[in-house]
């Protein structure tokens, strides 16, 4: 096995994939001469499991054999990342074996963790507690929805970063929406927990969310983050960010958006801030004590939320950065935080939300993203998988 390549890429994702590929179209040198090192087998469209928990999508359609995804002229290592030495080029593997690198890119993503939520862990997939955040539990979702007759229906988000920060409210929306259809919505009560301050960071999806909120009768409590699930009282605990005290609430059923954190590799290396995220300049994503290494993804510590769309956006900066840094010129290309998250508020029914750091819209239709639109629906289910794809991941788009 080859052991030294001009560029080691951490993280066969959406991040790492996305950068190999626009590196391998930039400069035919590189051919391989760059390794993708991840264990998994799959590769996974996650941003789907938001519609398979709402019965609008089958999950095989998000999930991909990993070397289907690998570009042509990448090396795939399966293996883990044990740790990093930035100051000798090397990354040590689970398998024993020793990498070297002249350029590193680290895309290891973020890591979900199903303890942080005491009782969460044993109960998931039974006793209508389900979650959209693991391929294995997300049909028990749609299950658990498409069978509710009534009660109380609990949603979740975390007092941690999460993958997408919208994702936890759209499920929530779908389902309030199909309990209309089948006719039971006049004996459920719909309950938001969220650790947020409000029901989204920028003001002006904010607004539109929170006339939502109030159109579809949803009761939604925030600085309240989820600590622990009793399943067999359907019993939800729940700690008061501003008072730090408790509060139960009983539920019939509870969608729980888990903690994530940054993976243990990652924390635990010299490549991580004080919060155990990739420390790297926001806008070069060139790390800020190691001038050959970049950080890009759910992984890296930019001050933007942690979505595909972000990703779209950082992966040329990333790849226009390093072939730079290769040709002895100046690190040029800057990332702005663009991000975008598609809220879906209901079938046919979506808000484009898309903004930079400064928190401002950052839109790229021609016309008021903050309204609801079946066409940015149909975007989402239909357009978006085909431009990951076919598009993102081959580098293009």
């Amino acid at each position: 096995m080859k052991t030294s390549f001009k560029v080691v890429i951490v993280g066969g994702g959406t991040a790492g994939i996305s950068v190999a590929a626009r590196l391998l179209r930039k400069s035919h040198s590189l051919s391989e001469d760059i390794a993708i090192v991840d264990p998994a087998n799959k590769h996974y469209y996650q941003p789907l499991w938001t519609l398979v928990g709402g019965g609008a999508a089958k999950k095989e359609n998000s999930e991909r054999e990993m070397e289907s995804v690998i570009p042509q002229g990448a090396t795939w290592i399966q293996a883990a990342v044990q740790s990093f030495t930035p100051e000798h080029n090397q990354i040590y593997l689970n398998n024993g074996e020793i990498l070297s690198y002249e350029y590193l890119v680290v895309a290891g993503g973020i890591e979900i963790n199903w303890n942080a939520i005491k009782g969460l862990k044993e109960a998931l997939g039974t006793k209508q507690v389900c979650s959209n955040y693991s391929f294995e539990h997300v049909d028990y979702t749609w299950e658990t929805i498409r069978s509710f007759k009534g009660g109380t229906a609990l949603f979740t988000h975390p007092a941690s970063p999460v993958k997408c920060g919208g994702a936890p409210q759209k499920i929530m929306h779908l389902a309030e929406d199909y309990f209309w259809k089948t006719g039971v919505r006049e004996n459920v009560k719909v309950v938001f927990g969220s650790a947020n301050p409000a029901i989204f960071d920028v003001i002006k999806y904010r607004l539109a969310l929170e006339k939502v909120i109030e159109r579809k009768n949803i009761d939604a409590r925030f600085r309240r983050n989820l600590i622990e699930i009793r399943p067999d009282e359907k019993l939800a605990i729940f700690e008061n960010l501003d008072t730090q005290e408790t509060e139960e609430i009983s539920y019939d059923m509870i969608h729980v958006t888990p903690y994530m954190q940054a993976p243990a590799f990652i924390k635990d290396s010299p490549l991580a801030d004080e919060n155990g995220w990739v420390d790297v300049n926001m806008y070069t994503l060139q790390h800020v004590r190691y001038a050959n290494i970049f950080g890009l993804g759910d992984g890296a510590n930019l001050p933007t939320s942690k979505t595909g769309a972000a990703i779209r956006k950082q992966a040329p900066v990333v790849a226009e950065n390093v072939i730079s840094l290769m040709r002895q010129k100046p690190v040029t290309a800057k990332y702005n935080g663009y991000s975008s998250c598609p809220i879906v508020t209901g079938y046919n029914k979506l808000i484009l939300a898309e903004f930079d750091y400064s928190k401002e819209p950052d839109e790229s239709m021609p016309f008021n993203q903050a309204i609801e639109r079946a066409s940015m629906y149909v975007m989402k289910k239909d357009l978006l998988p085909i431009m990951y794809w076919d598009g993102m991941l081959k580098g293009t788009m």
